[in-house]
């Protein structure tokens, strides 16, 4: 089984679209394909990104790029996450504890690493070569409100680090002259952690890139997928020209 899956490969545009939290699916060769906690939670944001990966196919498509999308839960280890930072493969998540991560050894990370993470990030790193000028969008998803805490007003955030923010701010600029939206600048949560995704395969490479962060209630059937997906293509196409021109 392939541990992520690339959708219009040969699309010639140059962005790469990436949804690193893709989808719950846990192996079957790790904790019999159950990390021990409830349906219920392995529904919720701690498992994946609700939503994203159809908002990121069809930006993919509107935008004539491809896509890939990773296929293993962020419970099981996290693509979004450099291979020494702790939270790495999590063992309490927003109030759940895992207990499938609680004793893993040091030998079951790295097979993790070696049979789910590494593969996906080779196969990202292949597809962002095919081009010079590639840009990077990452597309994610966030819960309204994390257990405890106060609901978040955003519908949208942008993130970035602050070393780059080329495209992020033209981005910004463009969903805040949408009057219906609250739009997240770096919200709702900072947009870098060494060795994550961006930072891997944009950042250290000098690639433009962004991070878009779509609130999941919003994008929690293929409706909402669809019409927030055709909504920021032409927010993107426009950000990157500002870009582009500005240099």
């Amino acid at each position: 089984m392939t541990p992520f899956h690339v959708f219009g490969p040969d699309r010639p545009g140059r962005w790469l679209v990436t949804c690193d939290h893709a989808t719950n699916r846990v192996p079957a060769d790790i904790s019999s394909g159950d990390l021990g906690i409830a349906p219920e939670d392995m529904a919720r944001h701690i498992a994946w990104d609700v939503g994203a990966q159809g908002v990121a196919e069809v930006l993919g498509a509107a935008l004539d790029s491809p896509v890939i999308c990773s296929d293993f839960s962020r419970l099981v280890i996290d693509p979004n996450r450099g291979e020494e930072d702790p939270t790495l493969v999590m063992q309490l998540y927003d109030g759940t504890i895992i207990p499938g991560n609680a004793r893993v050894t040091p030998a079951e990370v790295e097979r993790r690493l070696d049979t789910l993470y590494r593969p996906y990030h080779a196969a990202l790193a292949g597809l962002a070569a095919r081009r010079d000028d590639t840009v990077i969008l990452a597309v994610h998803s966030f819960t309204p409100c994390l257990r405890g805490r106060a609901p978040r007003p955003w519908q949208v955030g942008v993130l970035y680090a602050p070393c780059d923010d080329r495209l992020s701010r033209p981005l910004i600029a463009e969903l805040a002259d949408q009057p219906d939206l609250c739009v997240g600048d770096n919200e709702p949560y900072a947009g870098h952690l060494p060795g994550d995704a961006i930072d891997r395969h944009a950042l250290q490479m000098g690639r433009l890139n962004t991070l878009i962060e779509v609130r999941n209630d919003l994008i929690c059937d293929a409706g909402g997928q669809k019409a927030w997906g055709l909504r920021l293509a032409p927010l993107l196409t426009r950000a990157l020209e500002v870009c582009d021109a500005t240099g």
